[in-house]
């Protein structure tokens, strides 16, 4: 009972702090960012048509994050994740990884089509700001984007020569290695980035879920609630400026992550014997032109490859039943055998032009070919699917004082053909208020995955997951309404929102004997579940941030999230509506920081000086409901971190440091719910890191922007 108590107090100081981290920059100067995701063109921040929420650079550095979950679980309340070997398990506003669009530098990321994104393909070290859209509600981005946009902007490096180097280590062997080198000569630059993580793994508890495993009482297990695993990344990039205006590029990644599963008394690889890897593989090239009427033309052309391996330990040998005579049935240490490749291709082209001093028109074009073979997961050897799309967006200032920003996309998909969703905000700015509106609606077609799939997990009892080639498309209207005021030091700002998605595609648990015959004589199964359209579905919640700067290098701030996530699946049998929560939603989640810069010696100089930093971090989050296993507890997490940064420029050469540490978890808690069931949190514990950051540079400074879609400012947006 105390427990509880701590944590609703906790949760509450939470909730009643001022703002949400994500939405706000250290200092005062920064209302000024520049933001590009929700229009796909330039605004200030405080002038977007479409809410746009920011974690800045500086605020990244501050917090330490040890990846992207880490960074996004913990500087935003809207975001929710249950980490397991399979990938992450992002939620946004309640809406999981298939309806959340996530970009680097506006071009998606590479990754499973179908399910969980890998966000290990992302190095934190290289993100220079995030940029947070909710709801389908820009033209611009098509079916991934039904609960919103994440788009990475990645550093921009000067020019010249640059040497980067961070190593980062900390508890339970998590390691992390980041460098870079850049080299630029005459028009062409080439950017090399290499990127390590490891991690040992842990273990909150060593009981087994007793209904999971024939009721037995287990509490020496040897599985781990994160297991061992190690990732390594290498990428590079050539661009090169032909002319004025106009850029291309080229760039390329490999990427390998391997998961080591446990061996020992009742542990998961003592019955399966393989450890999991994931190979990955991209390449794109692309084209932009800015012209002397400040027409901005792009041309991207993009492949990716994601791999996904059984990677055998066991010494005994492991059968494995398939119907392709073609795949060896007994598997060997050392032997691998493909679970799924999935390969994609896409063509985007775009083009964006300012009409006239009160009109900005974008319109494009987009191609996307998805391919997938698993022949031990899908009810055919390969399946494919192709969507294309044109789009049309018009931002619009009949008044000095109102932006409206209309835009109309039409979908075409190989299988289920024609749609057409309209989208539509606007922004009235009263002084320092903002009152901002959106409407729009979002078009998903189901993808290969989730049509053909077939799976078998045995732990502890067989169980069956299954496609659906029956499965609807999903569509979705969503409807926001956002106030905002913001001066130099106080920013506050309340959205209320309502996302209702028709014939949302889910996992749900169905009777045994609905299971094709074949597939129950052969596994006999405890239970199956199907991927199912949802007869409705919608999410609905308010997000409330609140900001101050105290001055003297003082910030603070929170943020609280409401949320309601509710379905409906129709039951044959009863032949009535059958309500459910969407697995994995908590109600109220929140988060609360406190930071300090200062400053030494009384350098002004940007470029010359030395800057200490302090921060404190906390995030609760309320009971996360689940259909089956068990709900996840509620929790709250507090953070502290320290850093100082030492800088010298000699002419056109620069040298600088940073060295940070920091103690997360500070009161030591951890969910010791058995394995099999849902997690509030895999946190192990207090856990402590620390880490040092090398840089070289010689040649000129650059304006640190990206690159792929901006424009000129107008003078009303720079007045």
């Amino acid at each position: 009972m105390k427990g509880r108590l701590r944590l609703w107090v906790g949760t509450a100081l939470m909730c009643l702090s001022p703002s949400l981290l994500a939405q706000t920059i250290l200092r005062t100067d920064t209302i000024q960012e520049i933001v590009i995701t929700g229009t796909g063109t330039q605004h200030l921040l405080k002038n977007a048509p479409v809410q746009t929420e920011v974690i800045s650079h500086k605020m990244l550095a501050q917090y330490g994050g040890r990846s992207l979950e880490d960074i996004l679980a913990g500087l935003t309340a809207s975001f929710a994740f249950n980490e397991d070997d399979m990938g992450s398990q992002m939620q946004l506003n309640g809406l999981g990884n298939n309806y959340i669009l996530i970009l680097i530098d506006g071009k998606r990321i590479h990754g499973d089509n179908g399910g969980q994104n890998d966000l290990g393909l992302i190095d934190p070290s290289r993100i220079e700001r995030i940029e947070i859209v909710k709801g389908a509600a820009s033209a611009l981005y098509g079916s991934d984007a039904i609960a919103g946009v994440i788009n990475i902007i990645t550093r921009k490096y000067p020019k010249g020569w640059v040497v980067e180097n961070e190593s980062r280590g900390g508890s339970y062997a998590d390691l992390r290695q980041h460098n870079t080198v850049g080299l630029t000569l005459g028009k062409v630059q080439s950017l090399t980035n290499f990127h390590y993580r490891h991690t040992n793994g842990w273990q909150n508890t060593g009981e087994e879920d007793p209904t999971q495993i024939g009721g037995r009482v287990i509490t020496d297990s040897q599985n781990k609630t994160v297991n061992k695993n190690s990732l390594y990344q290498l990428s590079e990039r050539l661009a090169w400026q032909p002319m004025k205006g106009m850029d291309v590029y080229a760039d390329g990644m490999w990427y390998h992550k391997r998961i080591y599963r446990p061996n020992g008394k009742y542990a998961v690889a003592d019955v399966h014997g393989y450890d999991l890897s994931y190979d990955d593989a991209a390449a794109s090239a692309g084209w932009s032109w800015l012209t002397k009427k400040d027409y901005r033309l792009t041309a991207d052309l993009m492949w990716n490859r994601h791999g996904y391996y059984y990677d055998y330990t066991s010494e005994k040998g492991w059968l494995v039943e398939s119907d392709d005579p073609a795949l060896p049935y007994i598997y060997y240490n050392g032997d691998r055998a493909l679970q799924a490749d999935q390969r994609r291709t896409m063509l985007q082209l775009k083009g964006v032009f300012p009409l006239a001093a009160q009109h900005r028109l974008s319109v494009g074009y987009d191609f996307r070919h998805d391919w997938l073979r698993a022949p031990l997961r899908i009810d055919s050897d390969r399946a494919r699917d192709w969507t294309q799309a044109i789009y049309a967006q018009e931002e619009w200032n009949p008044l000095k004082m109102l932006n409206v920003t209309a835009g109309l996309r039409l979908d075409h998909n190989g299988q289920f053909g024609l749609h057409l969703t309209p989208k539509l905000s606007a922004m009235l700015s009263l002084g320092d208020f903002r009152i901002r509106a959106s409407w729009a609606q979002g078009f998903k077609s189901p993808t290969p995955k989730e049509q053909h799939y077939r799976y078998v997990r045995d732990m502890g009892g067989v169980r069956l997951f299954l496609g659906n080639s029956d499965l609807k498309p999903q569509t979705s209207n969503y409807l926001s309404l956002n106030a905002e005021y913001r001066i130099a030091k106080v920013n506050i700002s309340a959205t209320g929102y309502y996302n209702k998605v028709d014939n949302m595609i889910n996992l749900v648990t169905i009777p045994t004997n609905e299971a094709p015959g074949d597939l129950i004589l052969r596994y006999d199964p405890a239970f199956v579940r199907q991927y199912k359209n949802l007869e409705d579905a919608y999410t609905t919640g308010v997000d409330v941030n609140v900001r101050w700067n105290a001055g003297k290098g003082v910030t603070v701030g929170g943020g609280y999230s409401y949320l309601k996530a509710r379905g409906s699946v129709y039951d044959e049998k009863t032949e009535q509506l059958h309500r459910l929560t969407i697995d994995g939603t908590a109600h109220h989640k929140g988060n609360l920081f406190a930071t300090w810069s200062y400053l030494l010696k009384g350098e002004k100089r940007e470029e010359r000086g030395n800057r200490i930093g302090l921060g404190l971090y906390g995030r609760a989050s309320s009971t996360r409901y689940y259909e089956n296993y068990g709900n996840g507890k509620a929790y709250h997490l507090w953070r502290m971190t320290g850093s100082y940064d030492f800088s010298r420029q000699k002419g056109k050469s620069t040298t600088s440091f940073r060295v940070e540490a920091g103690i997360d978890n500070i009161f030591n808690y951890v969910d010791r719910t058995p394995h099999g069931r849902h997690l509030g949190t895999t946190t192990p514990g207090t856990t402590v890191y620390a880490a040092l950051t090398i840089r070289f540079h010689q040649g000129t400074k650059v304006k640190q922007q990206s690159n792929y879609s901006t424009l000129k400012q107008s003078k009303d947006e720079t007045d």
